[in-house]
């Protein structure tokens, strides 16, 4: 059994013990999540697809730790005019792990 949710503007493929990481949630490590807008589940032969969410399908999660992404480094210039900048950013994430995927109704 599986699920497709979508969390942080993004969408995750989320079965029973799957560690994913995702945009920044609030939350200390062992604090419980639930991820309720479930586009898609997959039991088995049965396959219900959401318009756009499946109502009562909620998939829960345990918070792991918070972590930062790989450094993206960004540089912009002007030529002849002696002018650079450079930046760089790191985008915050939260690992989550999968507890269950629950449908009521």
């Amino acid at each position: 059994m599986y699920a497709i949710v979508k969390t942080g503007g993004k969408q995750f493929r989320a079965a029973m013990d799957d560690i994913l990481t995702i945009e920044k949630i609030e939350g200390e490590s062992g604090t419980a999540i639930i991820l309720d807008e479930v586009l898609l589940l997959v039991d088995g032969e049965t396959t219900t697809v959401g318009a756009p969410f499946i109502k009562g399908a909620k998939v829960t999660g345990e918070i792991l730790h918070q972590t930062k992404a790989k450094k993206i480094n960004a540089f912009d210039y002007k030529p002849k005019k002696n002018e650079r900048k450079r930046w760089g950013h790191r985008q915050p994430l939260t690992q989550v792990k999968i507890t269950g995927i629950e449908v009521n109704g």
